[in-house]
């Protein structure tokens, strides 16, 4: 296996934002070929844990790399930058991590037409982020991408959608500055160079955001999660559906919040360890390969 970490260099100041304190880390899983096993061009998954946009969960990086690994999918697990900065900051860094893995895509065995972006609970707000984000002026413009950055498929986890009945510290961390925020590139959507604090939360109530272009998706949520309720997936399925993006959904009837896998790998306490739920990662790893 190939193991890198990667720095990632994002030009906020073109998108007027302050980079000071930021270092977004790029971690490569890469299972390198074998003369035993015929199989090539293999499928990328770009991981985004979360954490509340104040923390990066290890129990949602590293394992789920291993476990995909295993089934064959290279993997990658973007550590972003928990600083309590504004919407689009984050978005930004999880646009350059895509973009670099399809730049790269080559050398390490990977189908550059392939790769999927999955976000956990608050991680899954960035990932669905880029995928309803990607083709905006403000995400395109600042670091001179036109497709590279655009996500094949997408896939969360428990994920943070909506910016209200969801987890309020998330939101809080997004929307952390001042009233206004300067974007660069958003003039021709919203007529000003100041993004006022009411557009940007209509920006991050991703089912509003759910358009032509977003990818097809996997979900999957428990039923009595009591920290990111279950409407979050709900909402964007519906959205989803409304847009005609094909997607799967699973909505299991318990198992909480933050199970990661499920089971005794990733499990903190023995609330985590969920016989039903753990069966998602077979799930998308079979919706990965038949999509």
């Amino acid at each position: 296996m190939k193991y890198n970490t990667i720095e990632l260099k994002v030009p906020y100041e073109k998108a007027g934002l302050s980079g000071d304190g930021c270092n977004p880390v790029l971690v490569e899983y890469i299972a390198e070929q074998s003369q035993e096993i015929d199989r090539h061009m293999r499928p990328a998954v770009l991981i985004i844990p979360g954490g509340g946009y104040e923390w990066v969960s290890e129990r949602e990086g590293e394992p789920i790399a291993f476990a995909l690994l295993t089934k064959g999918v290279q993997c990658y697990v973007l550590k972003y930058s928990c600083i309590r900065k504004s919407f689009p900051l984050d978005l930004l860094e999880a646009a350059t991590a895509l973009a670099y893995i399809r730049e790269h895509a080559l050398e390490n065995d990977i189908n550059p037409h392939d790769i999927a972006v999955m976000g956990f609970s608050a991680g899954g707000h960035l990932a669905a982020s880029l995928a309803v984000h990607w083709n905006k002026n403000f995400v395109k413009e600042p670091l001179g991408f036109t497709e590279e950055h655009k996500p094949d498929s997408l896939i969360l986890a428990y994920p943070v959608i909506s910016s209200t009945d969801t987890h309020q510290g998330s939101i809080d961390n997004l929307l952390a500055e001042d009233s206004y925020l300067p974007l660069g590139g958003l003039e021709s959507t919203f007529g000003i160079g100041y993004l006022k604090k009411e557009d940007r939360e209509e920006l991050i109530s991703l089912e509003k955001q759910v358009n032509a272009d977003t990818p097809k998706s996997f979900i999957w949520h428990c039923a009595d999660d009591g920290c990111v309720p279950v409407s979050n997936s709900l909402r964007f399925a519906a959205a989803l559906n409304d847009h005609h993006i094909p997607f799967a959904m699973h909505i299991y009837q318990n198992g909480g919040h933050g199970l990661a896998l499920g089971d005794e790998v990733t499990a903190k306490e023995e609330s985590q360890i969920n016989v039903d739920a753990a069966g998602w990662i077979k799930l998308v790893c079979d919706w990965i390969y038949r999509k």
